[in-house]
């Protein structure tokens, strides 16, 4: 019997591990081969406004909100802003019982979210689709900021014993990329990559979450040293593009789309999607894992959220 650390870290590798591994990332955790710490914090006397300063809305749901106002809505309420202090002892107070209850599993430090949204928060959508163009060298400075910090937690979760960072940022809309892959190829992917290198060095594991349409980037992320890449929406992706491109060297988490087929479909098309997903991206020498997200705030019914977890149960290794 391996470690279920070990099973994941032979998905990410391609080192055949016997069994297709489960992660159950907002509720359940302990059904799967992965945990999240979650390393985000309020900023202190203010409950509800994100360390870095934003606010997001709580509709009441069930989901994370939405931004009320740009926090930093001109330049000049940006002079003098600076990243949030370290609060290492609040940040890792819930630590040692993460640990426990971890077991073996592997340990995943989450940012919730990262890099490009903290900037969107920060200086609100529209603003920041006219930084990149007019702004250049200002919005070269936010972003930096807030890639350096985030290096800063890797570091703490390095030195606290966990395995691998979690990066949120949301690239695609349900067509396509927000910007054009040139900007992004010219303004993004250098930052990830000198990011990245630092989380290897450290020796951790680099995952990537990206909602929406990332067909054009995809391998571009693999490129750069993402490890496990988070196809968030497969309903919108081109998976076979991406598959062509990527299988038997990309690791992918993948869910059972909570926009179509894990909302609305039947169980038996719950439990085809995920063949075909692993049937595209994955090999009998690994780079496949499940993503399993209770979303009954999207109409998503008991008995899906529990055939979802049973699709993946039901993989196994395949032929190259």
């Amino acid at each position: 019997m391996i470690s279920r650390k070990s099973l994941v870290q032979r998905a990410i590798t391609f080192a055949c591990p016997p069994r297709v591994p489960l992660w159950f990332v907002n509720c359940d955790q302990a059904e799967g081969d992965v945990m999240v710490y979650h390393m985000s914090l309020e900023k202190p006397g203010e409950p509800g406004t994100s360390e870095w300063g934003y606010r997001l809305e709580n509709l009441g749901d069930g989901t994370m909100g939405h931004p009320v106002r740009p926090h930093l809505p001109d330049w000049q309420s940006a002079e003098g802003f600076a990243p949030p202090p370290l609060r290492e002892a609040e940040r890792m107070a819930r630590k040692e019982a993460f640990f426990a209850e971890c077991q073996d599993r592997y340990r995943l430090a989450s940012l919730d979210l990262s890099g490009f949204t903290i900037y969107m928060l920060l200086r609100g959508f529209e603003n920041s689709m006219a930084d990149f163009l007019a702004e250049p060298e200002r919005a070269a400075w936010l972003l930096d900021m807030i890639l350096d910090w985030e290096c800063d937690l890797a570091r703490l979760a390095a030195r606290q014993g966990f395995h691998a960072m979690h990066f949120l940022d949301d690239w695609g809309t349900q067509t396509g990329l927000m910007v054009s892959p040139g900007l992004w190829r010219k303004m993004f992917k250098p930052r990830y990559r000198r990011q990245f290198a630092v989380v290897h060095e450290l020796g951790l594991d680099v995952w990537f979450h990206c909602c929406g349409n990332l067909t054009e980037i995809a391998a571009d992320f693999h490129e750069i040293g993402v490890d496990v890449l988070n196809v968030s929406q497969p309903n919108v992706v081109d998976v076979q593009a991406v598959a062509a491109r990527l299988r038997g060297k990309q690791c992918f988490l993948m869910p059972i789309s909570y926009q179509t087929v894990g909302i609305s479909g039947t169980v038996e098309e719950i439990y085809a999607e995920a063949r075909r997903l692993y049937d595209l991206l994955g090999t009998a020498a690994g780079g496949f894992i499940g993503y399993v997200e209770e979303y009954s705030c999207m109409g998503m019914p008991a008995e899906n959220y529990r055939a979802c977890a049973e699709s993946f149960r039901r993989l196994g290794p395949k032929s190259t």
